[in-house]
């Protein structure tokens, strides 16, 4: 808690909206991994039970809602063993999957029942705990293992006959490099996600789960420095900062500071590092804890308050004030010498709103880092005391 006499901002974590923009058309939605591997198995199945490639299947979502695919290659390979592909289409959203070749190959197990999944190549391989999915095992979250399982029972009686079931796709390892996997210990290969069956445009829940995901993986690994970065350049400045921690405390945050937060004090952890630019820390020390650009602005207000506060003259405080963003701020303060100081005040008021969130749980270290996110210019504690 701080020892100054004033409490601070009032804290606030806005909900998103449904949708990010006003748009003249609406977003096309589209299918997760998990439904497309749930597809792609059904159809495998189903081959593999008539002895037929199957052109069209049919699929439950979690909610009950049945949606129908149409199989990009369906083969019956032997007696034993049938496989199917299924194009992902993130519909309008940005996903590195979308267009991924989803692939199922059903084989029978003989003397045997039940259903066995397993992954193959391009699905990745969980080494690390805290991911709700055993070490060693395949990167197919719970939601799809329920999905393809009710799948594949809708098309054979696997109490009877058992089969084994293996998801995997080409180029998924290629893929997984543009996501955060290897950072939490899925090697090899991409996930297979999905809670709701949906990819919601420009959704930003699979973010804050991701984000949550990434502070539960930290927590499993016996950690307790949560270092959260606004993006990738600011990662690279916080591991800079701090080379004695390992890759998975570092945690890219984007606008869920709050939800990163609350899952930390979930998992006992006691101190936070936060590192970042000007105009995402003005937000967070104005009391504002979920930060995406349609739920609050940059308040130059407070920016020209802490310049008079550091010293700075009238005239300075008013162009800071009537500045158009917080970097144009912080490039006035750069201009007038006052960066440093100015810098670090705005790090110290960060730090307190993020020590005031957890209820004192947390100790806090924040960051500001230029614009090429390499070099630290202000913090608190400084660097003498950090």
């Amino acid at each position: 808690m701080t020892d100054s006499p004033n409490p601070g901002p009032d804290l606030r974590e806005p909900d998103l909206p449904r949708t990010m923009k006003v748009r003249q058309k609406a977003l096309r939605t589209g299918w997760t991994t998990g439904t497309c591997a749930s597809a792609a198995a059904k159809a495998a199945t189903e081959a593999l039970v008539s002895g037929r490639p199957v052109e069209v299947v049919e699929v439950a979502l979690p909610s009950g809602r049945r949606i129908t695919f149409a199989t990009e290659r369906c083969d019956v390979l032997s007696a034993d063993r049938a496989e199917a592909v299924v194009v992902k289409d993130a519909g309008d959203d940005p996903d590195v999957t979308h267009g991924a070749h989803i692939t199922a190959t059903v084989t029978r197990r003989p003397r045997s029942s039940g259903l066995e999944l397993d992954g193959g190549i391009g699905v990745g391989v969980v080494t690390k705990p805290g991911l709700g999915l055993e070490p060693g095992g395949p990167a197919i979250n719970p939601v799809p293992r329920e999905m393809i399982t009710q799948a594949v029972r809708e098309a054979a009686d696997v109490d009877r006959e058992g089969l084994r079931v293996v998801i995997s796709v080409p180029e998924g390892e290629k893929m997984a490099r543009k996501t955060t996997n290897a950072k939490l210990g899925i090697l090899g290969g991409i996930s297979i996600l999905g809670t709701t069956g949906i990819v919601r445009p420009f959704s930003t829940a699979s973010w804050r789960a991701s984000v949550e995901q990434a502070v539960s993986v930290m927590a499993a690994q016996g950690e307790d420095t949560l270092v959260l970065c606004t993006g990738g350049r600011t990662e690279k400045g916080a591991m800079l900062r701090h080379p004695e921690l390992p890759d998975v405390c570092f945690v890219e945050v984007g606008d869920f500071t709050g939800a990163a937060l609350r899952r930390a004090v979930d998992h006992g952890l006691t101190r936070v590092v936060f590192v970042g630019m000007a105009g995402k820390l003005t937000k967070l020390a104005s009391g504002v804890l979920m930060t995406h650009y349609t739920r609050s602005k940059v308040s130059t207000e407070l920016l020209g308050e802490i310049t008079r506060q550091v010293g700075g003259g009238a005239e300075l405080s008013a162009r800071v004030d009537a500045a158009n963003t917080g970097r144009h701020a912080y490039e006035l303060w750069e201009g007038a010498g006052l960066l440093p100081s100015a810098g670090t005040e705005l790090c110290r008021r960060v730090a307190d709103v993020l020590t005031r969130f957890t209820e004192g749980a947390m100790t806090a270290e924040v960051a500001m880092v230029d614009f090429t996110g390499k070099n630290v210019v202000a913090a608190c504690p400084t660097e003498s005391n950090a």
